[in-house]
Parts: C-alpha cells; structure tokens; sequence
C-alpha cells in the first residue's frame, strides 16, 4: 500500500497527561492551531456549532505494541475476542483516535472543548463541525459488551 502522509493541524493541550479510561465528560482541553501553517480565519464560523469531530493521533501509543488482530477490549476476559477493527483501542494500526466533544469557545486559534478523550500533547489531524445529519441514519446496534465498556466512559 502507499504511504499517506499526515501533516497535523494543531496540537491538544492541557486536559489529561495520560491517557486512562472513563470520565471523560469532565475533561476540558484546548486544540490548538499550528500558527505557521493557519490564521483565525480558518476558525470562522465555527462557534455556530456546539460539538466538534475530531481527529487525532495516539502519539504515546509505541508502534510496536499497535494490535492487528483479535483480542479481548481491555483485556476483561468476561468480553468476546474481537477484531480491532471491531473495537476503539488506542493501540490500533496508524494510531489515529476519532473522538466528539462539545465545542466551549474559539479564541484566536485556540478551541476550547470538553470531552475530547485525547491527552496534552497529542497532534491533532483534523477537526470538524458535527453536523446531525452525518449522525447514524437508522437504528444504531452493538454487543453488550461495548456498551458495558462505554458506560463510564463519558
């Protein structure tokens, strides 16, 4: 496969230094912007919004421990062997975490966002609006274990 090379946008900073699961809801973070690449501007409009899809690397995350194949969510052995393409494990191949927020402000290039599961220093890849209509259309399903997994996680 060819190689893709991703240049970051930003970088998240302050909210948590380590990354540990659950009770994110109350986690407020800064993203922000790379000042040598954007200006404001690329920011306008944005505080329309009230959440944020964002894109970000497991920058912490060593190569060598990234997971290919099955294994059990958070290793709880009350949970099926899963694919990680079937999971949301920060040890995932090309690191990159997906996460929406809740947008508090824009300032200049800084974003202020609550929720963002990411940690201090992680470059950030992208972001954008969540807009509903890019929500799921139809009945969501899951397994049980994922929602057990998720239930304290905001």
């Amino acid at each position: 496969m060819e190689i893709v090379e991703i240049q970051p946008v930003g970088t998240v900073v302050g909210g948590r230094s380590e990354a540990f699961d659950d009770d994110w809801n109350t986690v407020e973070a800064l993203i922000r912007l790379d000042e040598t690449c954007f200006k404001p501007e690329a920011l306008a409009g944005l505080d329309a919004f009230s959440h944020l899809e964002v894109v970000f690397l497991f920058h912490l995350v060593e190569p060598a421990s990234v997971h290919t194949s099955a294994r059990r969510p958070r290793g709880n052995p009350e949970w099926p062997r899963v694919g990680i393409f079937a999971q949301r494990a920060k040890n995932r191949p090309n690191r990159l975490g997906v996460s929406r927020c809740q947008l508090l402000a824009v300032d200049g290039l800084d974003v202020r966002v609550r929720g963002l599961d990411a940690i201090d220093g992680s470059p950030v890849c992208d972001l954008k609006p969540y807009m509903t209509e890019f929500g799921p259309q139809g009945e969501v399903v899951q397994p049980d274990w994922a929602t057990e997994l998720m239930r304290n996680y905001y």
